[in-house]
């Protein structure tokens, strides 16, 4: 079971699972942490961890404090502080985060923005298509 520390420094083993062969079409938000084996067409949001397992399948953005991915992806990524790209991770769309780490074998196809992510326009919010400016 997935473990992650709340904002009062104590443990919580608050934690959801998507098995795989599961599929979700929606909205999933959460405050305790994600692990995702199976597939959800929709947005994924949660103020502790998401981990895509290698079985896991997203399209739609991800919004979370860290994030790792195993499997496929494909839309924006926006982690708070640390994005993690497992060997056999497929992403396809643009990442904001502070850190991200790729480990050899990783497939990344978009744009990548790091830094204070709260700065950070969501391709949602950009002005025009080809914008290729830096937020300020």
């Amino acid at each position: 079971m997935l473990k992650n520390t709340t904002s009062e420094g104590m443990r919580s083993d608050e934690a959801t699972v998507i098995s795989k062969g599961v599929k979700i079409e929606g909205k999933l938000s959460c405050s305790g942490s994600i692990r995702l084996d199976g597939e959800v067409k929709g947005d994924i949001s949660s103020q502790s961890a998401v981990i895509i397992g290698e079985n896991g399948k997203v399209n739609g953005q991800i919004n979370a404090e860290n994030i790792t991915i195993g499997g496929q992806v494909t839309g924006t990524v926006k982690a708070k502080e640390k994005l993690v790209l497992d060997a056999k991770a497929n992403l396809q769309g643009d990442v904001f985060t502070k850190i991200i780490a790729v480990e050899s074998g990783a497939v990344f196809n978009g744009n990548c923005k790091m830094g204070d992510t709260g700065s950070f326009k969501t391709t949602t919010e950009s002005s025009k298509p080809g914008d290729t400016s830096v937020p300020k």
